[in-house]
C-alpha cells in the first residue's frame, strides 16, 4: 500500500495531496496496470500537492468518450450543470477537498465550474483513481478554461509561486521526496499547467519543493481576463523529457487549484472541460 497520507502540513507550500476516493465514471477500453507477477497494481490512496487549490469551472459528468479524430479517452465536462453550488455534484462524483477549497466557493456559473476568493487562500479539489481506473496511453490533455481576475503579485519569475488556476496531473505510483524534512511526504511524478500573468508563456518552472518529481508550465500569459482559453497540453513526450524516463506512466489522479497566498485582491477563474486524448 502507498502511504495513507501525502499531504504537506501548511497551505503556503507548492503542493497538496489527495486521498483515495471513489470514481463514478464511464470509460472505454482502458487496461489495468500489471505488476511483474501479473497482478493489478495496488490502488494508490494518495494524490499529492500542497499549496495549490484548483478551480474547477464547468459542469457535467466524468465520462470516457471517443471521437474519430482526437481519440478522447476520458472527459471531465462541467458545461451542462445548472447554476448553483457545485459541492453536491463534486462529492457525488468522487472529488475531495483540501486546504481552503470550501472558501473558494466552487459553483456552476455560465456553463463552467467557477472558483473565486476575495483574499488570500490556497485550496485544491481533486480526484484520485483506483488502479483499475487509471487513465492509460494519454498523449495530450486539452483544457477549456480561463481567468476573470488575476491575483496581484503572483510572479513565478521572482519566487511568488501563486496561480489563479492550475491543473495537476499525477503519473504512476512511484513516489519522490519533497526535498525538505520533516513533514513533506513523497509524491508521485506530476505535471501542472497553469494560467499566469507575468510568467513566460511556454516556460517550464520548478517549484520550491518536489523538485525532482514535479514540473509546472505556464500555458497562457498576459492579461486575458474574461477570455476562454483552449490549452492543448502535450503530456507523453513532455513527461519523458522532464524526468528522463523511457515511458510515461498512467495518470493516477488530477486536481484543480487556486492559490492567492502572498498576493493581493483575490482571484476568480473557471474550468469548463478537460479531455484526455490518446492522439
Amino acid at each position: 500500500m502507498v502511504p495513507q497520507e501525502a499531504c504537506l502540513p501548511h497551505a503556503d507550500r507548492d503542493w497538496p495531496c489527495v486521498t483515495d476516493c471513489d470514481a463514478r465514471i464511464r470509460r472505454t477500453g482502458l487496461s489495468r496496470d500489471k505488476d511483474e507477477n501479473g497482478h493489478d497494481d495496488t490502488p494508490m490512496q494518495v494524490f499529492t500537492y500542497l499549496l495549490i487549490v484548483f478551480s474547477l469551472a464547468f459542469p457535467c459528468l466524468l465520462q470516457a468518450a471517443t471521437t474519430s479524430n482526437d481519440q478522447v479517452i476520458f472527459t471531465v465536462d462541467f458545461s451542462h450543470q445548472p447554476p448553483g453550488t457545485a459541492l453536491p455534484w463534486l462529492k457525488e462524483n468522487g472529488f475531495s477537498f483540501w486546504l481552503d477549497a470550501y472558501r473558494l466557493n466552487p459553483r456552476f456559473e455560465n456553463h463552467a465550474l467557477v472558483l473565486s476568493t476575495d483574499g488570500r487562500a490556497a485550496g485544491m479539489i481533486g480526484k484520485q483513481f483506483k488502479s483499475g481506473e487509471y487513465i492509460h496511453h494519454v498523449k495530450r490533455v486539452r483544457i477549456e478554461w480561463g481567468v476573470d481576475q488575476y491575483p496581484v503579485g503572483a510572479d513565478w519569475e521572482n519566487g511568488i509561486n501563486r496561480v489563479p488556476i492550475a491543473v495537476v496531473l499525477t503519473f504512476g505510483t512511484k513516489k519522490w521526496r519533497s526535498g525538505i524534512f520533516p513533514g513533506f511526504q513523497p509524491s508521485p511524478y506530476f505535471l501542472s499547467p497553469f494560467i499566469g500573468f507575468k510568467e513566460e508563456e511556454g516556460k517550464q518552472y520548478v517549484g520550491k519543493y518536489y523538485r525532482k518529481g514535479g514540473r509546472y508550465y505556464c500555458v497562457a500569459s498576459g492579461d486575458r481576463a474574461g477570455q476562454t482559453i483552449i490549452t492543448d497540453f502535450e503530456v507523453d513526450d513532455r513527461f519523458k523529457r522532464a524526468f528522463a524516463e523511457p515511458a510515461t506512466p498512467p495518470i493516477t489522479s488530477f486536481a484543480f487549484q487556486m492559490n492567492t497566498k502572498d498576493t493581493l485582491g483575490g482571484a476568480k477563474a473557471f474550468l469548463r472541460k478537460i479531455e484526455f486524448l490518446a492522439k
